[in-house]
């Protein structure tokens, strides 16, 4: 369960009663199924979010979906916080107090000029850029004038840290400190809004950001007067950003030996002094220098008295009663113990960290291992593997070795690098897995909260970046683990870029691994959030790059998820839904929409070919900047494409339409009046024959191939064809036939799928009524000959068979047609 939860034994109840009443409760087991009962549903946190127009659905099964806001659904409009709720608010964003004996609070030495400075600057509506070197009480200052500013502006004190965060994380991290608005980010253009009415004093710490940066952060919020703290290194602001810029030095001699007197709580030694002067010449009177040198000054007074008498509060080991109480950890009498070098006081973690507890120790190796930062102190019981683990958080406070960093702690200034070099970071890859797993099971449990998940960004984020790469058997697998669970509470949270941070190591540590199925995962959500921040052609190509992964793993719940929200990235870019066919393999139920763009040609195949997921990604990939690159007309050319594809299915239907009137009118009057001297019934026969041309050539009117009747059919499949007037006495296209002596030639082409070109019925079909279109054999005979005979070649009787050419459909298997009429029925 959540490791900040408390236990039954800890709310008065013992752990055996509370067993024996939870057994009287639960309901008795079926005896036919004595293994369902033990089972419990595998909870999955599905959070529903409004990001500007669009409802995004965080399901870490999966993959996030999509889709535009119903209208119903649409959040209410933020509402400004109270100043009671805005004081709740930051109080929760504090540092947690460190358990154990209270830490010293130190005061404000050296700084009435630049706290007076500062405080008149805001109150005047100017923005003021604080720079410092690390450790010079940067962050004390920015306390103290915050306490003064807290009635200047409607909208109070806004505290934020800028350690790793970038320009989009600080203007959302301002709206939410200021707006009511849960479940709900604004797009851009909302936000910008709502931030320019926004009047507020923000002490930011920390910062890291610079130059155009800074400046689109200034202009963003006209109404909000900005304290900047940062450390020289950090690039400046653009020179019209009105910014003041005040620099913060270190203190003088005497007020560092005060400092260090209040941190020991005595006076020091003359020796003590003129050690502490040339630490002050040596660390340029940086305050946290001084922090650490009187914790130094304190842990050797501890040594020189009995040891004991530190036991209740757990600053020394207990010693067994026959060892000198007088040795310390080097085994130096207490009362000869020498002060440290300067070098140990210019540098003294080391040191320090060796006269703490173990469990301290342990947790300054989990902080080198996560790159300086510090888990919360509910999770060092678990870490190290001791219950009272959590004290240790206060004996690093206590030393100097951390420093607040938004709602948490981390290492203390040049700690991190001191530490590595006393070899706290030998086993720092262990370390980290370890961190991870402990992450992974914690952060996916469904009583943990994403705002909880959220305020650890840092230490999971550090931990996942340890792993990847790893060397070491199964780091990347706990890597992919971590990221998995952790990143859909970091996009519930709101903390959009510790999740896309999440989303890229895992989907590296994934490709390492060779989990297929969890890079697809991390690629689709990758291309929502792409979706959600507006940058459509990244989206486009991380979900066609996880719609390929899942069809090759048959995900078909994954595929569909992915096929949405790639329709609506088409959608909002203005495109066709070719897209879809490329990845997906299918084609529309209308050909319209997959009209490409301009100038690349409609070919829409009967049967797609079965390619491999590789080459379709490859395939997507390729495609769309080509398409893009051949439209040239910006979003509105694929609307144009359309238009023009639209009018020509147009002009296709009413072209169909036209030649369908005109067949059918060629149809109904092609009857020869009876006295036309040119004119015969198989010429009307023949003439109405193209419409057979339109059946495939591989298959006749009943379904079977003429290669198969061709010997059956032959001796039926000889009728005289006298040519008209025009004197064409060839048969049609693609038709076979033998020529007469008699200049009449023998065609094998019937008329229609309905008619027969035999010369004499068959005596056992029906004859129907006689039509004014067909004629009988005695009306052929006495027709007049053509004027003008073109001369054939002598052809075989009547009575020889000729064979049919390949793909002419056999004119025996059409001898009737649907109504069972004959081709040359004798007129009675």
């Amino acid at each position: 369960m959540d490791p900040t939860h408390r236990g039954p034994e800890e709310y008065g109840h013992d752990s055996n009663d509370f067993a024996e009443e939870a057994g009287r409760r639960r309901p008795s087991r079926d005896p036919l199924t004595p293994d369902f009962s033990q089972q419990t549903p595998q909870q999955a946190r599905i959070v529903p979010l409004i990001s500007g127009d669009l409802l995004l659905t965080v399901n870490p099964v999966d993959g996030s979906e999509v889709e535009l806001c119903p209208p119903g659904e649409q959040p209410a409009a933020p509402v400004r916080r109270t100043p009671a709720e805005r004081a709740d608010r930051e109080r929760a964003a504090a540092p947690p107090v460190p358990p154990g004996p209270p830490v010293l609070q130190l005061p404000l030495l050296q700084r009435e000029d630049e706290r007076e400075r500062l405080t008149r600057l805001l109150a005047g509506g100017r923005s003021v850029r604080l720079t410092g070197p690390a450790g010079s009480g940067r962050t004390a200052l920015l306390n103290a004038v915050a306490a003064d500013c807290a009635e200047l502006a409607p909208d109070g004190v806004v505290r934020l840290n800028g350690h790793k965060r970038t320009l989009t994380d600080l203007l959302y991290g301002l709206f939410e400190a200021v707006h009511d608005a849960p479940l709900h980010r604004p797009d851009h253009d909302a936000l910008l809004e709502k931030l320019r009415t926004t009047g507020a004093v923000v002490v930011l710490d920390d910062l890291e950001l610079g130059g155009a940066a800074l400046d689109e952060l200034l202009d963003a919020t006209p109404e909000c007067a900005f304290l900047l703290a940062a450390t020289p290194d950090v690039a400046a602001p653009g020179p019209d950003s009105h910014l003041e810029e005040v620099f913060l030095a270190g203190l003088d001699r005497g007020a560092s030996i005060d400092l260090m007197e209040r941190v020991v709580e005595r006076k020091l030694t003359e020796e003590e002094a003129n050690w502490a002067g040339d630490l002050w010449f040596e660390s340029e009177g940086l305050p946290l220098r001084f922090v650490q040198a009187g914790a130094l000054l304190r842990q050797r007074d501890m040594l020189g008295t009995d040891p004991t008498a530190y036991d209740e509060y757990g600053y020394l080991e207990n010693r067994p009663a026959d060892e000198p109480p007088a040795d310390d950890a080097f085994g130096t009498q207490a009362a000869e113990v020498p002060l440290p070098s300067l070098g140990e006081g210019a540098a003294p973690a080391a040191l320090l960290g060796s006269r703490l507890s173990a469990a301290a120790r342990a947790t300054l190796r989990f902080a080198v291992a996560l790159g300086g930062e510090v888990p919360h102190q509910a999770h060092l019981p678990a870490l190290v593997g001791d219950t009272h683990a959590d004290a240790a958080l206060g004996e690093l406070a206590g030393c100097g070795l951390l420093s607040p960093a938004g709602p948490r702690y981390r290492l203390a200034a040049g700690v991190l690098a001191q530490l590595e070099a006393a070899g706290y970071g030998d086993d720092a890859t262990e370390r980290a897995r370890t961190v991870a797993q402990h992450y992974a099971w914690w952060a996916g449990h469904p009583s943990v909260t994403p705002a909880r998940v959220v305020a650890e960004a840092d230490a999971i984020v550090a931990a996942m970046a340890q792993l990847v790469p790893g060397d070491g058997a199964g780091q990347t697998s706990v890597a992919v683990l971590l990221a998995r669970s952790a990143s859909p509470a970091f996009a519930a949270g709101l903390h959009w870029s510790a999740w896309e941070r999440a989303l890229r190591i895992g989907q590296e540590a994934a490709r390492i691994a060779g989990e297929v199925a969890e890079e697809a995962y991390f690629h689709h959500e990758l291309g929502v959030l792409a979706l959600c921040a507006g940058n459509l052609d990244r989206a486009r190509a991380e979900l066609e790059t996880s719609i390929s992964m899942r069809g090759a793993l048959a995900d078909k719940s994954g595929a569909v998820a992915g096929r949405r929200a790639l329709a609506l990235v088409e959608d909002r870019s203005g495109g066709s839904a070719a897209g879809l066919v490329r990845t997906s393999g299918e084609i529309p139920s209308n050909p319209l929409l997959a009209s490409p763009p301009r100038g690349l040609p409609a070919v829409i195949p009967l049967s797609m070919p079965r390619t491999s997921p590789a080459e379709t990604v490859v395939v997507a990939r390729q495609s769309a900047p080509q398409a893009a690159e051949k439209q040239g007309g910006g979003p509105f050319a694929m609307l144009g494409g359309a238009r023009r594809n639209l009018v020509a299915a147009g002009a296709g239907v009413l072209l169909a339409g036209v030649l369908g009137t005109v067949v059918t009118l060629g149809l109904t009057s092609n009857t020869e009046p009876q006295g036309d001297p040119g004119g015969s019934a198989e010429q009307s026969v023949t003439d109405g024959g193209g419409q057979e041309e339109e059946l495939p050539a591989e298959e006749s009117t009943d379904g079977t191939t003429p290669s198969a009747k061709s010997s059956g059919s032959a001796s039926s499949s000889s009728s005289s064809a006298t040519p008209g007037p025009s004197g064409s006495g060839s048969a049609p296209a693609g038709g076979g036939g033998a020529t007469s002596p008699g200049g009449t030639a023998s065609a094998t082409t019937p008329s229609s799928p309905g008619e027969s070109s035999s010369v004499e019925p068959s005596p056992t079909r029906t004859k129907p009524k006689p039509t004014a279109s067909s004629a009988s054999p005695a009306e052929s005979e006495t027709s007049e000959p053509p004027t003008e005979t073109p001369p054939t070649d002598p052809t075989p009787t009547d009575t020889e068979t000729t064979e049919p050419e390949p793909g002419v459909p056999d004119s025996s298997d059409s001898a009737s047609g649907p109504t069972g009429a004959s081709a040359s029925p004798s007129v009675t």
